[in-house]
């Protein structure tokens, strides 16, 4: 193997080429070695990106002693002017040019309902208390006050200002003590905090008596809390909202100097611990990498507002983020379901892309982000080969190891059942854990058990610790076609046996070869079998019709598109191997499931290796 991924976090690596319809526009290192390049040795582990290897932020010396005075406890008023007193609290611009929200969650608020995955719950019949546990979603939307930009993005703002006073004051008196309950969260007060900021003409509009006075004082003590809690986050997503809420608090708020150079350091170095040196996100969730995007398109227009130019890093960043997201975008405009997500909307995507003002193309491979992408034609592939995150940066991790997903042009034809960080919605509580397991992904799955152990609260346990990985460029049947060989040890300590799945996609889209192999994880192979599953959960509206064989299967997409699966002849002395239909769902990205289908490949694996291979091809 070429390259051995040791984990999510660990292991600088080649960066593949995108094709030459797919190149990317930035990338971090310099090199982009073709098929035919030395391959480069696994260097040694190293931590995530570090910012200031890319961008030395300078800093003078009066401007480090304000950081350090800041930092000790000295308040920022006595260091920015001291010998005047502390000036009442304001917010000294308004904010333009941020991230829109849901507009259909925002007229569902205007209705009188909280929209969070697909379900709406009565803002009336909503708990605000800071001692109350409610459904994560819920909770989140809640208390990070996210619904504001989805409230500015349905109706013109003199329209929202009632609705948004009224929630606001039921959230105030809800959490009148600092710091107690799960509205403290340092990553709930940290968006909370920057909504307030930006959207201060929807709240602070003083059409409620004593609420602009209430806030405005709820505002400075929130900075202050976190300046107070954010340093000891550290490297987790909560950490990097609660260093960017306080630049904000910083830039927007009188006398904010001291806490805004306080801030930039700590967010620098925040960063650095979530993000890869690829760009991808530690957590390798597609809505956690969205939500980067979105925080540092936010802070930057709050440096726009009062007419300051943000660091060079937090731009620089911003632009590493957007390749590895738009590497998970199908054919539709949608992402793929990985790590807990459904499948995000083309237009949410669209629009967080058009608001940044990021311009460039997907990443082909990826190191520590770990979702390969292939692409022939009209046909897309993504191939998650790297290993779980690791338990710190996991949000909703899964056991998704070596697991695909297909689409042909709009039409997703192979998918990931996805939605378990959306599940209290639509989808079910007591499936969410069920939508985690290896069962829930297209890939195999040893005697029905995990490849990684599933965890509650989205942790993840024992399990892949190595995925060795390598790309190339083969002929196949006279055509170019690009092959991806990957291999994990989840099942190695268990079963003895590791799985290598092998992915050939040609040119023009129109075949996906695939070969499934255990392969004895020591030289003395364990003896018996056991039972496997190869699954491959179907893209919505796609119809199944079984050959007489039980060997194929035909696909017909929604559009009319017709593709055929085959299973090959077994050459690993398997008994009994079967291809059967089976019910699945899918889960969209506002939290809906769809009942979809799976095709099923069933049988006895011996434990001394075996190995599987199946064709889908395109053919109408």
């Amino acid at each position: 193997m070429a390259t051995v991924l040791r984990t999510a976090a660990e292991q600088r690596g080649e960066q593949l080429a995108e094709s030459a319809q797919d190149r990317p526009a930035l990338a971090l290192g310099g090199v982009t070695p073709t098929s035919e390049a030395p391959v480069p040795e696994a260097a040694a582990p190293s931590r995530a990106l570090a910012l200031s290897d890319v961008i030395a932020p300078r800093a003078s010396a009066g401007e480090a002693l304000i950081r350090l005075a800041y930092r000790l406890g000295v308040p920022g008023h006595t260091l920015a002017a001291p010998f005047r007193r502390p000036p009442a609290p304001r917010v000294l611009a308004t904010v333009e040019g941020s991230v829109p929200g849901d507009r259909t969650a925002g007229v569902a608020l205007r209705a009188g309902h909280f929209l969070v995955n697909g379900a709406k719950h009565a803002i009336g019949q909503v708990d605000f208390a800071a001692s109350g546990r409610v459904n994560p979603g819920v909770e989140r939307v809640v208390h990070s006050f996210s619904w504001l930009a989805d409230l500015t993005a349905c109706a013109p703002r003199a329209d929202g200002i009632a609705l948004a006073e009224r929630i606001t004051g039921l959230w105030l008196d809800a959490n009148r003590e600092i710091g107690k309950g799960a509205g403290w969260e340092v990553e709930h007060a940290g968006w909370r905090l920057l909504a307030w900021l930006i959207h201060a003409p929807l709240v602070l509009a003083g059409q409620t008596k004593g609420l602009k006075a209430r806030l405005l004082t709820q505002i400075e003590d929130t900075a202050s809390w976190l300046d107070r809690k954010v340093t000891r986050e550290g490297s987790d997503m909560g950490g990097v909202v609660g260093w960017a809420a306080l630049v904000a608090a910083g830039l927007l708020l009188p006398n904010g100097r001291p806490r805004r150079l306080y801030a930039e350091a700590g967010l620098l170095r925040a960063l650095g611990d979530v993000v890869g040196e690829d760009g991808g996100v530690l957590s390798r969730c597609p809505a956690a990498q969205m939500d980067l995007i979105r925080l540092l398109t936010d802070l930057i227009a709050c440096y726009a507002a009062v007419g300051q130019e943000p660091p060079r890093a937090f731009g620089v960043m911003r632009e590493l983020l957007v390749p590895p997201l738009l590497s998970l975008r199908h054919g539709d405009g949608g992402l793929g379901s990985w790590q807990g997500q459904g499948a995000i909307r083309a237009d949410a995507l669209a629009a967080l892309i058009a608001a940044s003002g990021v311009r460039t193309r997907p990443l082909v491979a990826v190191e520590h982000w770990g979702f390969q992408r292939m692409r022939g034609g009209d046909t897309q592939v993504q191939f998650d080969a790297a290993p779980p995150p690791r338990a710190r940066h996991a949000r909703m991790g899964c056991a998704s190891t070596l697991a695909f997903e297909l689409s042909d042009g709009p039409a997703r034809v192979i998918v990931n059942c996805g939605g378990a960080a959306l599940a209290g919605g639509q989808v079910p509580s007591r499936i969410g854990q069920a939508l985690r397991a290896t069962a829930a992904f297209s890939t195999l799955v040893l005697d029905n058990a995990n490849s990684t152990a599933v965890l509650l609260h989205g942790k993840l346990g024992k399990g892949v610790e190595t995925v060795e990985i390598e790309r190339r460029m083969v002929e196949q049947r006279g055509r170019q076609a690009t092959r991806i060989e990957a291999a994990h040890d989840g099942y190695a300590a268990r079963f003895g046996l590791k799985h290598q799945r092998i992915l050939t996609l040609s040119a023009d889209g129109t075949e996906l070869a695939g070969e499934d192999i255990l392969i004895p994880a020591s030289k003395k192979g364990k003896r018996g079998k056991i039972a496997f599953a190869i699954r491959f959960h179907l893209g919505r509206g796609v119809e199944v019709e079984l050959s007489p064989d039980k060997r194929g299967a035909m696909l017909l997409l929604p559009d009319g598109r017709l593709w055929q699966f085959r299973l090959a002849a077994d050459r690993g002395g398997g008994e009994e191997i079967t291809l059967a239909a089976e019910d699945s769902l899918w889960v969209d990205g506002d939290g809906r499931p769809h009942a979809t289908e799976q095709l099923v490949i069933e049988g006895l694996a011996l434990r001394s290796g075996g190995h599987f291979s199946w064709l889908l091809r395109k053919t109408g």
